[in-house]
């Protein structure tokens, strides 16, 4: 059945059909076309029921928490600890990009809501400062995909949900992947300043300064503490950290920082419940195919054509990052995950891939496919927050790309990147 359906619901996504109607009428089509007319009221009943689960629900929490901290001011306070700490460094407002991205990413778990709160401050801001704006363009951009990675991570919670695996196992995983996205985009921007001609060094901020920027920041700072102190304490589930942290973005936000007005709550309602419903009828759709595939025993064919590729674990790892590249390239991270996820891990965990080693493989690949044409979903946002071409996006941000794909094959091969600190707290033997 993966065999036809490929190429109808390209075609479909090539004729402009949003991802959630393709993800629901190719399979529709093919039952319709086979005569299992009765298998199709399966299909779109499993639509709500893929989205009917606790666990899930702290994905619009998340997105609701973000939503706050962004309208409350509190991504400027992010920049402003940033440029204290990284600002003195040549090309300094494109390193407190990446800075101010992988503090953000601990908030909001989301690389559109990243683009959308830093893209439109900074990309101005780096432009009035000499930057090109198509350079400036393609660091945010770039930076935007670690908010899927460091906890607390959306997709993380998705790859939970449909492999049972646990979530705080997996957002542990993502700290080191994460860091090292940002610490290999900033290494990027040192070896490519000259190019570039990025700005000469500022002044380096005196440790006051430092002090007074990080007692400014500290309640934002305190955001992922408290998810994470909570998840790992066996306080709150990850459904009621994300809760909590609404509440505590809300606090925060209207009575200690004052940067909140009570009439802003309606639009941030709004923003956080469109891109909730967007993530949630993606899950439900692929959830619904899901089930369609597996009446096809499409994981078991889909495991006897890998495992006829090469008995070599190391080979068909290469083989696996080059196939979630490509599809990263057409679908959304969280479709791809509930739709390749249940045929891919069952193979490489009976290779002795570890299950949680395999779920940060699977999600920090499909994240950067956010960055990739013709679908990358962040190149959308950020073309639409900047005002540049999507060619001339996709071209100045191939550098960046590069730097995260030497990180994904880093995080394919050396196991202990990913598992060290899940080990450290008991989650992996």
């Amino acid at each position: 059945m993966l065999s036809f359906f490929l190429p109808v619901f390209l075609i479909f996504l090539f004729l402009g059909l949003p991802v959630f109607f393709a993800l629901l009428a190719a399979p529709g089509i093919l039952l319709w076309g086979a005569g299992m007319e009765r298998d199709i009221t399966l299909l779109y009943r499993n639509v709500y029921n893929g989205m009917d689960s606790f666990p899930l629900m702290a994905i619009p929490f998340f997105m609701l928490a973000g939503e706050l901290m962004n309208r409350g001011g509190i991504t400027m306070r992010l920049v402003e600890f940033s440029q204290a700490l990284v600002g003195h460094l040549r090309g300094g407002l494109a390193h407190v990009n990446v800075l101010s991205s992988m503090l953000f990413a601990g908030m909001s778990g989301s690389a559109v809501a990243d683009v959308s709160a830093l893209g439109s401050m900074l990309i101005p801001a780096m432009e009035k400062n000499g930057y090109k704006k198509r350079f400036a363009a393609a660091i945010t951009a770039a930076s935007s995909i670690i908010g899927p990675i460091i906890p607390p991570s959306g997709i993380m919670i998705i790859y939970a949900y449909v492999m049972g695996e646990s979530v705080a196992a997996l957002f542990l995983a993502g700290i080191i992947p994460g860091i090292m996205m940002a610490v290999g985009l900033m290494i990027a921007l040192s070896l490519l300043a000259d190019r570039y001609e990025l700005p000469a060094a500022t002044k380096r901020a005196s440790w006051g300064q430092r002090g007074q920027a990080s007692l400014r920041a500290f309640w934002p700072l305190m955001t992922p503490v408290i998810i994470l102190g909570g998840i790992l304490g066996g306080v709150m589930t990850p459904t009621e950290a994300a809760a909590v942290a609404v509440g505590y973005a809300f606090i925060v936000s209207l009575f200690i920082m004052r940067t909140l007005k009570l009439s802003d709550i309606p639009d941030v309602l709004m923003r956080a419940g469109i891109t909730s419903a967007v993530v949630l009828l993606l899950v439900g759709a692929a959830m619904a195919f899901k089930t369609v595939a597996a009446m096809a025993r499409t994981p078991e064919q889909m495991a006897s054509i890998i495992l006829s590729l090469s008995d070599n674990v190391l080979i068909l790892l290469f083989l696996i990052n080059l196939l979630l590249f490509l599809v990263g390239m057409f679908l959304d991270a969280g479709p791809a995950i509930i739709i390749l996820g249940p045929i891919l891990g069952p193979i490489f965990i009976e290779l002795g891939v570890d299950p949680v080693h395999f779920a940060i493989i699977m999600a920090v690949n499909l994240t950067v496919g956010l960055l990739t044409p013709p679908m990358g979903l962040v190149l959308f946002v950020t073309s639409s927050v900047s005002g540049l071409r999507l060619e001339t996006l996709s071209k100045a941000i191939l550098p960046f790309l590069a730097v995260q794909i030497v990180v994904i094959f880093l995080l394919t091969y050396i196991p202990a990147l990913t598992l060290t600190i899940p080990r450290l707290f008991g989650f992996v033997q």
